[in-house]
């Protein structure tokens, strides 16, 4: 962005993958091997996000911009970073 973005213009980046809070669930789920058991619904709340999505069009088309990874693989990686990094996140969790 610093050598071929425009001052002032906004560039989304995202991973390019479109997906329901539900679908991102089950795959959170599925790569920790919980089970659906363990999701606390709650009650549906006026103007909810049904799904996040972040257009990556601009960004790709003006500065060549493409995701690096397939999202499910850089969603496992994540969790495991996490797995291999307890020290860092879990004071997190402790009250303040």
């Amino acid at each position: 962005m610093l050598e071929g973005g425009r001052a002032g213009e906004v560039y989304n980046i995202g991973g390019g993958t479109e997906m329901t809070n539900k679908e991102l669930t089950g795959l959170l789920l599925e790569a920790t091997g919980t089970g659906w058991d363990r999701v606390d619904r709650v009650a549906d709340r006026l103007g909810h996000d049904l799904r996040y999505s972040v257009d990556i069009g601009k960004i790709s088309s003006e500065l060549g911009y493409q995701p690096q990874k397939v999202f499910e693989d850089g969603l496992a990686e994540t969790i495991e970073w996490y797995r291999h990094h307890r020290e860092w996140w879990e004071p997190l969790k402790r009250p303040t």
